[in-house]
């Protein structure tokens, strides 16, 4: 049986980002630079991150936007050594919570079309493929698959979720 973490998910501060950074470098060809995270931290109002802790050390992260009923998964990574235990769709399954909050129904990501674990749990949790970006990843020109889950749950009122505009 695969051993599943003891975590727990709470928002990401700027003082997160030097864990953060050590994770986004060894999961990714082009990591984020620290100057990408800030600005979704203290800049964009539509960005959503969280990390997720074992033993009060952090273990992943992930960050999404939310526009009006969509949600965007923006990245995601959990540190090798706590790969496969359960932390990858902890997060996922919070974003899900957190989506619904901001009156999401629906979530969109980008997979690399190499990255099969990924798409196993992505599958898993109800999302589909449903296109393909050609060369999304600069870096190794790779293309993305563009999957989408369509049933987070009801929005809420159009009028609720727009009121910061006001």
């Amino acid at each position: 049986m695969k051993e599943v973490l003891d975590i727990t998910i709470e928002p990401m501060r700027v003082s997160d980002l030097d864990r953060v950074l050590e994770i986004e470098a060894v999961s990714y060809p082009t990591p984020w630079s620290r100057r990408a995270f800030q600005s979704e931290l203290t800049e964009n109002s539509y960005a959503h991150y969280f990390v997720a802790r074992h033993n009060g050390e952090i273990v992943g992260y992930v960050g999404m936007w939310t526009i009006l009923e969509e949600a965007h998964i923006t990245n995601i990574a959990v540190h090798p050594d706590f790969r496969r235990k359960g932390v990858g769709r902890r997060m996922l399954l919070a974003m899900f919570e957190e989506a619904k909050r901001y009156g999401c129904t629906r979530m969109t990501l980008e997979v690399r079309v190499s990255n099969y674990s990924a798409q196993a749990l992505y599958k898993e949790l109800g999302f589909v493929n449903r296109g393909i970006r050609k060369g999304y990843y600069s870096d190794t020109n790779e293309d993305a698959y563009i999957m989408w889950k369509d049933d987070l749950g009801p929005a809420r009122p159009k009028e609720e979720r727009l009121r910061w505009m006001y």
